[in-house]
């Protein structure tokens, strides 16, 4: 070997030597966790389709901050109320981040407010908080227009007779008109082709986003993006819903009225207009196209999703249904309920938190990741490293809920039966990242769910099993049922 191959061989190898040394200096100190298997990492150890299931029993061994590494990407899973707590409410701007992922860039890329980052998702929010006041969230206009929509849906239900049905499209379309109704000024009929299609398109994703091909184009994009599977089929929903969206704000600025804005979108085209230097920079098409399928998406799954719930429980517990139907008669009676019943419904509101609770809508969370380096608990985390508030974890706490596995309003209602606060109860998350619609939701859920138990009692179909395991998907929905719906009055 000759003097410049030796030389060669001794730079290659000191180089070698610092990159390792530099990535041990990077993860020393990092929290503990299962060893992984070269190139799969844990992978073999988490349940592809119930991931959260599988966090959670980790975190029995390995404490309430673990460490995971899925493919070569390391993760930090936060468990326990206590833990997510302090991560999100006085770490909250360390955790603020969302990482960057190859789902995320075949799809939102960046823009939006669920998986935008950085001074984008800071403007993204605060116009979208400041935008949903403005037309009505948490006020009597859009308490008007939920109420008006559960007269629509009762008229639905009632068409059945107290027939088998399935209530999937139909609570869907309920509670999508709400949002539809503040971004594009408009609703769906329950039978409206484009919004059966857009929903679909949405229920599609969150069911084949927790399939084993997604979840290997997210750890080794390289070597599956130009390969047929259901993250091509997510990457064209998407597209698809992308599409529609633009040709109806694309539409929106031919009659666009500055001074007469009737909508979100409206008020996202009026910014836009403005020609500031933060209107040039975030006020474009992509963050508007993008921002109406989050607000769109959030603001029907997760709500519908809830009421879907709580309608298979009252059928799986008509004794807790008739207890709610008992004060929904001494407090409203056949008057229209109005959110400002429920200071005076302690019952029905403590079944509400407990089917939010017992449901756990969104187990996983949506991921964090930190901004900068942080030493959290005693463990050194680094910027960009993928954070998972579990918060299954929180809402399952056995230290926080009684019976954390039951269905059990009492988990909400002190000795005398008034309702009682527990700190654990988060499925709207914490902290900076917390779900901007949560008073629109809350709202939402108080007016559907007494309005359907004044009028019908929900019983099971003849025969039929009630499940009450969830779906595989990213968010925990019942297994596909039917209900009967027997009108009351």
């Amino acid at each position: 070997m000759d003097v410049v191959s030796i030389l060669l061989f001794a730079a290659v190898f000191l180089i070698l030597v610092i990159v390792f040394n530099n990535k041990n200096d990077k993860y020393r100190n990092f929290p503990p966790g299962p060893k992984p298997l070269p190139i799969i990492g844990n992978m073999h150890i988490v349940n592809s389709r119930k991931p959260h299931k599988s966090f959670f029993e980790l975190s029995k061994k390995f404490g309430t901050v673990f460490s995971l590494q899925i493919g070569q990407e390391k993760l930090v899973i936060l468990t326990g109320y206590e833990t997510v707590k302090d991560a999100l409410m006085n770490y909250g701007e360390e955790f603020s981040g969302r990482p960057e992922s190859p789902l995320t860039s075949i799809t939102s890329n960046g823009h939006g407010i669920l998986f935008s980052h950085g001074e984008n998702w800071k403007t993204m929010r605060k116009f979208t908080l400041s935008t949903l006041r403005d037309f009505g969230m948490g006020r009597k206009t859009i308490e008007d227009k939920i109420s008006e929509e559960c007269e629509n849906l009762m008229q639905t239900f009632r068409s059945y007779g107290g027939k088998p049905f399935d209530n999937l499209s139909i609570m869907n379309t309920a509670v999508a008109n709400v949002i539809v109704s503040i971004l594009l000024d408009q609703r769906f009929e329950y039978d409206d082709p484009t919004a059966l299609k857009l929903m679909s398109l949405i229920n599609e994703n969150i069911t084949i986003v927790e399939t084993p091909m997604v979840k290997l184009f997210i750890s080794y994009p390289n070597l599956t993006k130009w390969l047929p599977g259901s993250h091509q089929r997510i990457r064209e929903n998407f597209s698809e819903m992308k599409t529609f969206i633009t040709d109806t704000f694309t539409n929106r600025g031919r009659e666009l009225d500055v001074n007469n804005q009737r909508s979100l979108i409206d008020a996202f085209l009026a910014k836009k207009q403005e020609g500031t230097p933060e209107s040039n920079l975030y006020f474009h098409d992509q963050n508007l196209c993008v921002l109406v399928i989050d607000l769109f998406s959030a603001g029907m799954e997760t709500t519908s999703t809830t009421l879907r719930w709580g309608l298979l429980l009252m059928m799986k517990y008509p004794e807790i249904q008739k207890k709610v139907q008992d004060e929904i008669e001494s407090v409203i009676g056949s008057a229209q309920p109005k959110t400002e019943h429920k200071k005076q419904m302690p019952y029905t509101d403590a079944v509400i938190h407990e089917i939010q609770r017992f449901g756990d809508i969104v187990p996983v969370n949506l991921p964090h990741a930190t901004i900068r380096d942080v030493t959290f608990r005693g463990y050194f985390i680094p910027k960009g490293t993928v954070v998972i508030p579990l918060l299954h974890s929180v809402l399952k706490d056995g230290s926080c809920f009684e019976k954390p596995e039951q269905f059990y309003p009492e988990h909400f209602l002190d000795a005398e039966g008034n309702l009682k606060k527990n700190e654990a109860f988060i499925p709207f998350s914490l902290g900076k990242r917390s779900c901007a619609g949560e008073n629109l939701a809350k709202m939402e859920l108080f007016l559907f769910f007494t309005t359907l138990l004044q009028n019908f009692t929900f019983r099971a179909p003849p025969g039929a099993e009630l499940d009450l395991n969830p779906a595989v998907g990213f968010t925990n929905a019942p297994i596909p049922h039917e209900i009967c719906a027997i009108p009351r009055r």
